[in-house]
């Protein structure tokens, strides 16, 4: 016996769960069994088809976090830059599917994607212009409690938001960080690293970018607080 019970939303689903996801549409994003190259498509497709949907919604925290920071709101933005940091945990993970395909695969599926790069992901670039503005508003921020970096840090407990704030800032930072680290070991474990990609673009440009970092200054506050500790033993 049944107790599931009708549809009430519009759509072409057996359920409104199938109506409000529109799992007949998500679907069918996929290539047919009879379209593919190499059966691994679909699992190619699906993690970076996920990993867009995951970065949308990064994308989507970040936006509202800095919109809620130019109103100097500390607190909301600390809970929603946090997802943003899972978001990019999900896209690191996907990634582990990837190295279950055997590098002959891989080039079987490379057929398939003409010209297409991880350099086109929308849901990256979306995210890699907000988060300049991120760091704009923190560094506001800190210029209205007229405070440098080092002050913030050695007086966490006095601004407490505006630390946290720096920490998750920090953490989207580094997951961002390893993720194109792992996605570079990915790559080089799929097609070696002495070659080009699927746009020309040599493998060893996705090592030099693994060097790149959003906020170096909260980076390198660490060693100015080291320095400070150590001049005081």
């Amino acid at each position: 016996m049944s107790y599931a019970k009708p549809p009430v939303l519009a759509g072409s689903g057996k359920s409104d769960y199938e109506n409000y996801l529109r799992t007949d549409e998500l679907l069918s994003l996929q290539k047919n069994s009879d379209q593919w190259e190499h059966r691994d498509e679909l699992l190619f497709t699906i993690v970076h088809q996920t990993s867009e949907l995951w970065l949308k919604l990064a994308s989507s925290e970040v936006a509202e976090a800095i919109e809620k920071l130019r109103k100097d709101n500390l607190r909301e933005p600390q809970r929603l830059l946090s997802r943003a940091v899972l978001c990019i945990y999900q896209t690191h993970n996907a990634l582990d599917m990837l190295e279950k395909m055997s590098p002959w695969d891989y080039q079987q599926v490379r057929r398939a994607l003409g010209h297409g790069s991880g350099f086109d992901s929308p849901g990256f670039n979306r995210l890699r212009k907000l988060i300049p503005d991120l760091g704009a508003e923190f560094h506001r921020l800190l210029k209205q409690e007229k405070i440098d970096l080092i002050t913030l840090f050695l007086n966490d407990r006095i601004f407490e938001d505006l630390y946290q704030l720096a920490e998750w800032l920090l953490e989207l930072d580094e997951r961002i960080a390893l993720w194109r680290s792992r996605h570079f070991k990915v790559v080089a474990r799929s097609i070696g690293q002495d070659v080009e990609g699927t746009q020309g673009t040599p493998v060893e440009v996705l090592s030099r970018l693994n060097t790149f970092t959003f906020f170096p200054e909260l980076w390198s506050v660490r060693t100015e607080i080291t320095n400070i500790a150590l001049k005081t033993e």
